[in-house]
């Protein structure tokens, strides 16, 4: 009996081992607007690291949404947006280096919600690394199927036709929406879990010419709340 109750004491050890070793990081970005709660996908584990470090460290901590633009996405991330005067042009701040790329397309794609990197255009970064500190979340718009055709195209002539919607994130993208015109060219490493009605809010905010709201959104404090 005593062997019995040992095994199965073990038994519930080792499965609640495995759920803590299996739950995925995630990360409470509270802003000025609401709160944004972030899932880091396992499946990038660079970028999912580096994020963690910097929010581990306080990097994200007043910093702004300093660029916006309605039915794309909303860009944060750039220190220098910290300490910004009104009007200030913003983007240009990075950390001195880069993650390499981790495109996990088909599987993972810009659906609405998804958090990526962004990065440099191709032009000046070939291998499409990510910045090491400034990300986008995704709100884009919802696409039929001529819309689609269009995008595809687009994609094709950006990925020398190596990139292809399948017919899985077709149906999200009328449905859900997102942006896929950016799908396997830059790093998808996360999504928004819960929140996503102040990613609506933030997005639709009056902006400046450089997409800079006129009013500074601001993510007040950044944690990690789950993870391994």
């Amino acid at each position: 009996m005593r062997k019995t109750i040992i095994l199965f004491m073990f038994c519930l050890f080792a499965v609640a081992s495995y759920s803590q070793d299996a739950q995925r990081y995630r990360v409470l970005m509270e802003t000025n607007a609401g709160n944004i709660t972030l899932e880091l996908y396992d499946e990038t584990p660079l970028h999912r690291d580096n994020f963690v470090k910097l929010v581990k460290n306080g990097f994200y901590d007043g910093v702004l949404f300093h660029r916006v633009i309605k039915d794309f996405m909303i860009q944060g991330g750039d220190p220098d947006s910290r300490n910004a005067v009104a009007g200030q042009e913003l983007g240009n701040g990075e950390e001195k280096y880069r993650i390499p790329a981790e495109i996990c397309f088909p599987k993972i794609y810009h659906k609405r919600g998804a958090l990526a990197a962004a990065r440099e255009p191709d032009y000046a970064n070939p291998q499409r690394e990510s910045s090491a500190c400034q990300f986008y979340i995704v709100y884009g718009q919802v696409f039929n199927d001529p819309m689609l055709e269009r995008v595809q195209q687009r994609i094709s002539q950006n990925t020398d036709g190596t990139v292809v919607l399948t017919d899985e994130q077709r149906e999200v993208y009328k449905t859900v929406g997102g942006t896929p015109h950016l799908d396997g060219q830059y790093t998808v490493f996360g999504e928004v879990v819960e929140g996503m009605d102040v990613v609506e809010k933030i997005q639709a905010v009056a902006t400046d010419s450089n997409d800079r709201p006129l009013d500074d959104v601001r993510i007040i404090r950044a944690t990690v709340v789950a993870g391994k």
